[in-house]
């Protein structure tokens, strides 16, 4: 993305809390046109997780200096993802990074791979293992 957009991610407690969010780590931000409480929802998920949170779309859980899921909404098609940068006692707050950003990341990682097994390699938490596009 050309800009740095700051979003907040909330409903931690209706999922697995504070766990899932490592600072570094990448999510993928999944719009929810069938939601029946916001037309504009977005959430955050983990692979083999699913669901981990949702992007903030209300004035009083959006954080200061970050976008509501509403004006990011029209900025992805269908999915997208996020760094986490900060985790407070409530939300965690990510950039938004695009689906090209992370996936082209993820493609040149795997064209370098050497061709034995690297079972043993220590897993970056910033990589987005698990997602394919």
């Amino acid at each position: 993305m050309n800009e740095n957009i700051f979003i907040t991610i909330n409903c931690l407690n209706m999922f697995y809390g504070k766990k899932p969010f490592k600072i570094g780590r990448v999510v993928r931000l999944v719009k929810e046109p069938g939601n029946e409480y916001d037309k504009e929802a977005i959430y955050a998920e983990l692979p083999y997780i699913e669901k981990i949170g949702y992007v903030a779309n209300s004035i009083k859980t959006v954080y200061e200096g970050t976008y509501s899921a509403g004006r990011v909404y029209d900025k992805f098609d269908d999915y997208a993802y996020a760094q986490i940068m900060f985790v407070t006692h409530s939300c965690a707050i990510a950039i938004l990074l695009s689906k090209e950003e992370v996936e082209s990341d993820d493609d040149e990682q795997e064209q370098q791979k050497p061709c034995k097994s690297t079972s043993h390699k220590k897993k970056d938490s910033a990589n987005p293992v698990g997602f394919k596009g």
